[in-house]
């Protein structure tokens, strides 16, 4: 049986390619500064790790950006992480603070990593008190969203955050938070279903044919890969590089 059309779920959302792979992280920068810029009041953002992002936190770091976003008003958290030190090569805490936390005028107490001490249950269960006591209720409202905007990445398996295809976690129905600790080489941690599900805006962020494929199933709410599975809330964003919308036939290109 072919895949569902695009527009048979909310995880189609709308695409957002760019002409030139080059422009791709400015494309991204632009539209989320605008975003932070337009709102009077705290903006929680989800920050996904992987190497897609590294251009856009790394530009968001840079003078032109420092200045021109009202970073006082973000509020900093992570959709996973690898259980290691922060310090570890590995770590997406470690590539953000590298990147953007480093340069960006970010209030300290704005930044919740996710923590990497004791054992990875116990640190998934810390990790959800902070975001219930940042989200003011332990229990989600459809509407009103945990976060403003949850960046995710997209693997070649059909995987996001550390939604990892035939792990126990993509069943989790009720914590906002759990351990991953079989399916790649480090445990790791992840948002579940239903807070990643929770946000105002969901922004993918993929460049490279390689990912053209996955991309359609994810779209067409393929559950046979997790971000097929994925139904957000709020509104969703694909912001694809133009060899990913070629690929595709996608007809939403943008031009920086």
């Amino acid at each position: 049986m072919p895949p569902a059309s695009v527009s048979a779920s909310p995880i189609s959302g709308r695409t957002d390619s760019v002409a030139d792979p080059s422009h791709f992280a400015a494309h991204v920068a632009n539209w989320f500064a605008e975003l932070v810029n337009a709102a009077d009041r705290p903006v929680r953002v989800a920050l996904c790790g992987g190497s897609t992002p590294r251009a856009l936190y790394t530009l968001l770091g840079s003078p032109a950006y420092r200045t021109c976003v009202a970073w006082d008003r973000v509020h900093l958290f992570w959709g996973d992480e690898r259980f290691v030190p922060h310090a570890d090569a590995q770590s997406n805490y470690r590539m953000v603070q590298e990147t953007l936390l480093a340069h960006a005028p970010i209030p300290l107490d704005q930044i919740y990593p996710m923590p990497v001490t004791g054992d990875p249950d116990s640190a998934a269960q810390a990790y959800q008190l902070i975001l219930q006591r940042a989200y003011g209720a332990d229990v989600l409202d459809p509407s009103r969203p945990l976060f403003d905007v949850n960046f995710l990445g997209l693997g070649t398996d059909g995987h996001t955050a550390s939604l990892l295809p035939g792990q126990p976690v993509l069943q989790e129905k009720s914590r906002w938070v759990a351990a991953v600790p079989h399916g790649r080489e480090n445990s790791r941690l992840t948002l579940t279903y239903p807070a990643l599900e929770s946000s105002a805006v969901t922004a993918f962020l993929v460049t490279g044919t390689e990912k053209a494929a996955v991309v359609q199933r994810a779209r067409a709410a393929d559950a046979t890969i997790p971000a097929g599975a994925l139904r957000p809330n709020g509104e969703v964003i694909w912001f694809l590089d133009f060899p990913v919308g070629e690929a595709m036939e996608l007809d939403n290109r943008s031009t920086p």
